[in-house]
């Protein structure tokens, strides 16, 4: 480490020689720098070979015998040469050291830029958060199911074949022994994944794009087969696995692992509270609407409004009126004899009107214009205004006199007293 070059941000360095390159990191936490990431991009005319350099390629200092697999994994998967590649670092991550060897006497240039708005953690920080707090319906929806299978397929493909193959293992103690391995072996291939995405997209995109292909079709093709999931325990497990998958998700879609613990923390109690919390908002809407005084709301009909009203509902009744006449239930007989016109009433029941037309004709001319009932409404409010009139005079002409009394002083007042 001591003949590294650091790098600082907005840096262009351009060298032909075979050099090692580390970025330490900043330990002071900043709020502003939760999505932000380090851009470090190596460019030549001729091909180089980019090295990472970590304590952890020494396979020595392992101290389980998983560090050591991946640390012999790691030195095997070299990537090959290129003439430019993309390093994308955290901001509180650990700090990272490269080295680049020229084949031919070529300069290459080491540019170093920071993302304040890194994409791609933000869109991982997201998806966490919508995949948590929607496990429970998406666990159920059959789209969502074959989705899964294909991701679980091309990005875990030894979990997804022992899954299939589950039926033809005898013993569950050798399948989860199985799972574990495969699990852990997946989780280390999608870390090389990651590391080498870039390489990988450049130098052998048909290949790529081939496998996600062929594993992607062949998975949904199985999941098609078994079809989605049905029993509550299974349900249950695939929730509790997408929450899972969304808490490793949040913590890495963020830079400051404090907050993604915070996130994950108050995400799990707000779950956990929504249950009661939702039945103190029912037991309160109830108690609300119980104790709430019902206030009654007039509305008052214009003169249009109530004929219109009246002749609407009158309507509705006849026809309801005919109904009930024209049911089973209905005792005919008896009314039939209780009747005057029993002909008339059979013709109502079968749709003529219920008033006929002479009583149409003499109710207009008792109550319609130019009625007798109108003219001798018309004349009695009449008289009566005609009456109050003058007896509201004599009245005002009383109270005159009484002011001019109290108002006017007598002249002989004195003179008589």
């Amino acid at each position: 480490g001591k003949n590294c070059s650091l790098l600082q941000e907005m840096d262009v360095i351009q060298k032909q020689d075979e050099n090692c390159y580390c970025y330490v990191q900043n330990r002071t936490i900043h709020l502003q720098y939760l999505w932000s990431t380090l851009q470090i991009k190596i460019n030549s005319r001729e091909k180089f070979r980019f090295e990472p350099i970590s304590d952890k390629n020494n396979c020595r200092n392992s101290e389980t015998v998983f560090e050591f697999a991946a640390c012999a994994v790691q030195i095997l998967w070299k990537p090959e040469t290129c003439t430019e590649t993309f390093l994308s670092i955290k901001q509180y991550g650990e700090d990272v050291c490269f080295k680049i060897q020229p084949f031919k006497i070529e300069p290459y240039t080491v540019r170093v830029k920071r993302e304040m708005l890194d994409g791609k953690l933000l869109f991982l920080f997201v998806a966490g958060i919508f995949l948590f707090h929607f496990a429970n319906s998406l666990s159920r929806s059959a789209k969502f199911f074959y989705l899964s299978g294909i991701i679980l397929g091309a990005l875990a493909l030894l979990v997804f074949v022992l899954l299939t193959l589950k039926r033809f293992i005898p013993r569950h103690s050798t399948f989860w022994i199985l799972m574990s391995g495969s699990w852990m072996a997946s989780l280390y291939f999608i870390y090389c994944f990651k590391e080498n995405m870039q390489w990988l997209w450049s130098e052998h995109r048909n290949y790529l794009l081939g496998y996600f292909l062929a594993v992607g079709i062949t998975s949904f093709a199985i999941c098609y087969q078994h079809g989605p999931l049905t029993t509550d325990l299974s349900i249950t497990l695939f929730t509790w696995t997408l929450q899972l998958t969304a808490f490793v998700l949040i913590y890495c879609g963020v830079t400051i692992p404090q907050v993604a613990y915070a996130v994950i923390a108050v995400s799990l109690c707000s779950k956990g509270l929504c249950y009661p919390l939702g039945a103190a908002c029912h037991i309160a809407r109830k108690m609300k609407h119980h104790f709430k005084s019902k206030k009654l709301v007039f509305k008052y009909l214009t003169e249009e409004e109530y004929r219109e009203q009246g002749e609407s509902e009158t309507i509705r009744a006849l026809e309801e009126l005919r109904s009930f006449c024209r049911s089973p239930d209905f005792p005919s007989w008896i009314a039939v004899s209780k009747l005057r016109a029993p002909h008339r009433f059979a013709a109502f029941v079968l749709g003529s009107p219920h008033v006929s037309p002479a009583e149409t004709k003499a109710h207009d001319e008792q109550y319609g214009i130019g009625s007798s009932f109108l003219e001798e409404q018309l004349f009695e409010t009449r008289a009566q205004s005609e009456r109050d009139e003058p007896a509201n005079s004599v009245h005002e002409d009383e109270e005159n006199e009484n002011e001019m009394h109290t108002q006017t002083p007598f002249p002989y007042a004195t003179e008589l007293l």
